[in-house]
């Protein structure tokens, strides 16, 4: 199969039809080719190679299902704020290894500013949340600090 140059390049140049696809297919990543192709004005084989051209750049890193909250058991979430008590990379490691293992932690980033680490936790009720604070984040030696903020509702949540 070839690739459109334009399109492999770096993916800096998005054109309107990218832009079209890459919002159809975040709306709806199982939507078929067919239909996509017709609601970007595209015939299904151009359509088909643009889409293999954006998987292959990178631009397009994978498909996700998006799950129901209240059927897969989650009554609970939060962000979480983790400050570390040492500013070293083997701090960062181990506490970043620690989190790639525990279920409950749906996002973890390292960000700027006074912490070290933006966590978003799911959990079943504010019971298991509380195991997960004391027996897993509590017991971390590089934790310093940890401020949870508890979501209420999420009236705009695209995440896919």
């Amino acid at each position: 199969m070839r690739f459109m140059p334009e399109i492999v390049q770096l993916m800096t140049d998005l054109d309107g039809i990218d832009e079209k696809i890459l919002q159809e297919l975040s709306r709806d990543g199982r939507i078929s080719n067919l239909a996509l192709a017709d609601r970007v004005g595209l015939s299904p084989s151009a359509c088909l190679r643009r889409v293999a051209a954006l998987e292959k750049a990178g631009v397009i890193k994978g498909y996700r299902a998006v799950l129901s909250p209240e059927k897969t058991g989650v009554g609970f979430t939060a962000y979480v704020m983790v400050g570390l008590n040492a500013h070293t990379k083997q701090a960062q490691e181990a506490f970043e290894r620690a989190m790639s293992h525990a279920p409950e932690v749906r996002e973890c980033h390292n960000i700027t500013g006074n912490v070290e680490y933006l966590l978003r936790i799911e959990a079943a009720d504010l019971a298991a949340y509380k195991h997960f604070h004391t027996e897993v984040l509590g017991t971390l030696p590089q934790v310093n600090a940890i401020t949870s903020y508890v979501v209420m509702g999420s009236p705009k949540d695209e995440r896919a």
